[in-house]
């Protein structure tokens, strides 16, 4: 469970702030209350399937990885979602405290038929999608990972 909270906590990490190495972000996790060493983090870096990428000319930065990656979101649905529901052409997805931001990095990495985007707050998630005819097998696709 501590590495699963970690490796989400790792996902937020590199969604919302650009790092470019280990060292970075085993500091980005301490600042966020998680204690791991350079080894776990590159062990976790490895699990995830994270990769650099360069970027504006300030450096490359981790990503979300294309290799065995989707496992990895499949993973972060499964451990962070609590329900799903629909509300018109949007779906409202609970999360476990802290989790939004991963489940929505993870379903933008998913690329999902009919999801335009997400917002997220701390443990509820809106998903916009497309048309209300996209919406039923979005929420059948999604029940499929609940915890």
């Amino acid at each position: 469970m501590k590495k699963e909270k970690r490796q989400k906590k790792i996902m937020e990490l590199i969604a919302e702030r650009s790092i470019g190495t280990q060292e970075e972000l085993t500091q980005a996790l301490a600042e966020a209350g998680f204690s791991a060493t350079q080894a776990t983090v590159s062990r976790d870096i490895r699990e995830l399937g994270l990769r650099k990428q360069s970027g504006d000319g300030r450096g490359s930065r981790y990503v979300a990885g294309s290799v065995g990656s989707s496992t990895t979101y499949r993973q972060i649905l499964s451990s962070g979602m609590l329900s799903v529901e629909p509300a018109g052409n949007l779906i409202v997805i609970r999360t476990v405290s802290g989790a939004a931001m991963a489940v929505g990095a993870a379903l933008d990495h998913m690329h999902l038929p009919g999801l335009v985007g997400c917002i997220a707050g701390d443990d509820t998630l809106f998903l916009a999608v497309r048309t209300l005819e996209e919406v039923e097998p979005m929420m059948l696709e999604l029940r499929k990972h609940l915890g």
